[in-house]
């Protein structure tokens, strides 16, 4: 609806017109009018964006192939942005159907299976091959599911939607980059509904930053190549900060009478304070003795869940910015132990 509400605007020289006048405009203006309004108003952003992206140093070519095809925003995309699961199910769901028995049986066998990788890109990085793993298994079943919409129409109709339109329209700038500097060719961009590309699903901009071609072939290519994908993971939570000297966190119970001032990241003490404040491990014993840093994330408030959480934790977030999304990776992750 809000698009719409901007295509009248063109006329009104306002975007926030009221709901009231836009039904009563609706009862006078024949259907077809505010279509074409509609398509008047996306060809004109379309139109700003390519003289943007030519000041952006994108070839002209670039700009026809990749918008050859598009003819307008795709309301499936936009209807899916407002309903993520990581906005609409519980905490105790979000996981279930992430962390089930296929996907760990599955994760156990990448384990297996690509174990010498694993060893080479876990020693380069510094980052547990569960973790990584763990996040290929969450983000893509492992690369059974990858994506298939096409990663340009994607973007754009979620920089024109408004919700994230700054975000958006960067992403989309450096989809056109990767195209147009031969990176990724113009055919290989297909992934999810917001753009997300390959196994381990990177943003364009986590493609330029992260991508690696851990296989020396002299491409990246996180779509068919699994040491790519491996490495690339890897290398996006090194980056993040990730420590091999820390897991992620733990569940932990708290006492009666807690001060839940202090759940959230933005607070951070030392183990021995947790503990002497009366947090505990679900089983009640102790904390381990260590004077690292933790805080307490409580996704669903007070009487939900606990989670004393460490820097991994963070960089988990820095990839998805969900809790649900993060507990889930660490979920999988603890079912990888000892595999």
């Amino acid at each position: 609806m809000s698009t719409t509400f901007s295509c009248y605007s063109l006329s009104m020289r306002s975007c926030s017109l009221s709901v009231l006048i836009f039904i009563a405009v609706t009862l006078v203006v024949p259907h077809s009018a505010f279509a074409e309004c509609h398509e008047d108003a996306f060809a004109s952003w379309l139109d700003q964006f390519k003289i943007e992206a030519l000041r952006e140093e994108i070839s002209r070519k670039t700009l026809e192939t990749a918008f050859a095809e598009v003819t307008g925003p795709l309301p499936e995309i936009v209807e899916r942005d407002r309903r993520q699961p990581e906005f609409t199910q519980s905490l105790k769901d979000y996981v279930a159907a992430r962390v089930n028995d296929n996907r760990i049986r599955s994760g156990r066998k990448m384990l297996h299976q690509y174990r010498t990788w694993l060893g080479k890109i876990e020693r380069k990085y510094g980052v547990q091959r569960r973790f990584i793993v763990a996040l290929w298994g969450i983000e893509s079943n492992y690369g059974e599911y990858t994506g298939t919409y096409p990663v340009i129409q994607s973007l754009m109709t979620l920089a024109y939607d408004g919700r994230r339109s700054g975000y958006f329209r960067k992403e989309l700038i450096e989809a056109l980059q990767l195209i147009d500097n031969g990176t990724v060719p113009h055919q290989n961009m297909r992934g999810s509904w917001a753009g997300a590309m390959g196994q381990c699903q990177f943003m364009p901009s986590s493609f330029r930053r992260y991508a690696v071609d851990a296989d020396h072939n002299g491409s990246i290519n996180i779509w068919s190549s699994v040491p790519d994908v491996l490495g690339s993971t890897a290398n996006y939570l090194a980056k993040a900060g990730w420590r091999d000297d820390q897991t992620w966190g733990r569940m932990v119970r708290l006492p009666k009478r807690f001060d839940y001032s202090l759940v959230g990241l933005e607070t951070r003490l030392p183990l021995s304070s947790w503990q002497s404040l009366g947090v505990r491990r679900t089983n009640g014993h102790a904390l381990p003795k260590s004077d690292m840093e933790a805080s307490l994330v409580m996704p669903e408030g007070a009487g939900g869940p606990a989670y004393l959480v460490y820097d991994n934790f963070r960089a988990l977030l820095s990839w998805n910015r969900s809790n649900l999304f993060a507990l889930a990776v660490a979920s999988l992750s603890d079912q990888f132990k000892g595999h």
